[in-house]
């Protein structure tokens, strides 16, 4: 008993960290999953966590304790949140190529978040999701968020870095970075339509019989799904290029947080 009363305290640090990043990332906070899945999954994570690794520790529940149970919390929203981030660059993409296309009223409902998402975004958020599962991608994703005791003990500097400003500029420029990646996924498209924009524009003024509007919405429809078709076999490589950018983010925030593990 005394053993269980003298652990908990560290398991409800590591519980509440790993449900945090649970409740943000990708895959494991859509709408489809469990809610008692989560949880039971979550506790069996920290249960493996505190036994390899809070069996170790040890700490005074006292006034301070709720500082750092806060601090868990938001470090496994922030883990959550990178990760996020990278997922909504193919659904940023589709906005912009729907907008091109003319798909932008056609918005659905994605059955992951139960907001409105954009047609193209939503088909390219899919495909994400099941190359992501066919890599693995979720093994990795647990494997890093266990490992990330290593580099992120629970003794860690958050506050200090956020209050240094090292963890906001890392998030901006995350930020800015997915907006790019997602302006460079949707470039082909996007210029596509602008040339076709353009073609039209130059068949109004040399034959203003042809109604531009009958004529345009129809050819952009064609053109844009030609180029998606065009494109699709090419997506697999970007996506694994996200991914790949996706960790190595995660491994930069870990390390502007704390640093990485001592060696051995």
């Amino acid at each position: 008993m005394n053993v269980i009363v003298q652990g908990f305290p560290i398991f409800l640090l590591i519980f509440c960290r790993i449900t945090a990043f649970f409740v943000v990332a990708p895959i494991f906070s859509s709408r489809g999953v469990p809610n008692t899945f989560k949880i039971g999954l979550g506790f069996f994570i920290s249960f493996i966590v505190f036994i390899t690794y809070g069996m170790k520790q040890s700490i005074v529940p006292d006034a301070e304790y709720v500082l750092v149970l806060l601090r868990e919390i938001l470090i496994g929203v922030l883990l959550g949140f990178v990760v996020y981030l990278f997922f909504t660059v193919v659904q940023t993409a589709g906005a912009f190529m729907d907008l091109q296309v003319g798909f932008a009223m056609a918005n659905i409902v994605d059955p992951h978040t139960g907001a409105s998402a954009p047609l193209l975004g939503n088909f390219k958020y899919m495909l994400m999701i099941v190359i992501f599962l066919m890599m693995n991608g979720h093994h990795f994703l647990l494997t890093g968020l266990m490992d990330s005791y290593e580099w992120m003990p629970l003794s860690n500097e958050l506050y200090t870095r956020m209050m240094s400003g090292s963890v906001t500029d890392f998030l901006t420029r995350t930020v800015g970075n997915t907006f790019l990646l997602a302006i460079q996924l949707s470039a082909p498209l996007v210029v596509a339509m602008f040339l076709a924009d353009v073609g039209l524009g130059f068949l109004t003024k040399t034959a203003p019989q042809y109604n531009v509007f009958v004529i345009g919405i129809p050819l952009k429809l064609i053109i844009g799904l030609l180029l998606l078709v065009l494109l699709m076999p090419s997506l697999t490589g970007i996506f694994e290029q996200l991914f790949s950018i996706m960790f190595d983010s995660l491994k930069q925030f870990l390390g502007i947080v704390q640093g990485p593990p001592p060696a051995g």
